[in-house]
């Protein structure tokens, strides 16, 4: 069965379908996300793919040919598929490309306790490359998942600056945020620093990823 084949989300203390708004943003031409993959089944996954590309990555059985998944049971971090230096024979990345699926990333995390139990990510885009940042955050919020992050770290956020997360990961602009509230676009910019160091984030995109998986908003 291919690893992209829908099924039933199991229920759990993680927020999965909460990240969407997040993998959007990182992978506007879609995602798969599996958590804690075990002899062949994840525990839980999301499945942002278009389905005409399901349908071809399943009829042809990809899956036991796509260099990408050979890279997720051999490393623990995130790679581009044009920095993938495995080889292709079913033209996985080429079929891909046809699919308007231009540009991917893998995401992979497993530690040593976890026997083997691994989760992973594939991500595209159709307009570009992805950026370190992106890959930084998609590995950020994959561990987190992983991890079943619902904890809360360092200093709480205040409500305002809880208000500018939502407001973000709803997918409004810094001056549609400062209209909304009634507050200068310099101030939001304020509250989403302040929330970026409370949290360690390095950047707006891993402040979201770390807000959705801590159920912080």
């Amino acid at each position: 069965m291919s690893a992209f084949c829908e099924r039933k989300l199991f229920a759990g203390p993680m927020n999965l379908s909460k990240s969407r708004n997040t993998l959007e943003q990182i992978a506007p031409a879609g995602f798969y996300v599996a958590l804690r993959v075990g002899y062949s089944f994840p525990e839980e996954e999301l499945n942002g793919l278009d389905p005409g590309w399901i349908e071809t990555y399943t009829q042809l059985g990809l899956v036991m040919q796509d260099p990408s998944m050979r890279w997720v049971y051999a490393h623990n971090g995130a790679v581009r598929w044009s920095e993938l230096e495995l080889p292709d024979p079913a033209g996985v990345i080429g079929l891909a490309r046809k699919a308007g699926l231009n540009w991917g990333a893998t995401v992979a995390f497993c530690r040593p306790e976890d026997a083997g139990r691994r989760s992973y990510a594939m991500l595209f885009r159709a307009d570009r490359n992805f950026t370190q940042d992106e890959l930084d955050a998609a590995y950020a919020l994959l561990r987190d998942l992983h991890l079943g992050a619902g904890r809360e770290a360092g200093p709480a956020l205040t409500e305002a600056e809880l208000e500018a997360i939502r407001l973000r990961a709803g997918g409004k602009l810094l001056k549609q945020i400062a209209a909304e509230i009634g507050i200068s676009e310099s101030a939001v910019k304020a509250r989403l620093a302040s929330a970026c160091r409370k949290t360690g984030a390095k950047n707006a995109i891993e402040l979201l990823s770390i807000a959705t998986t801590r159920r912080m908003i």
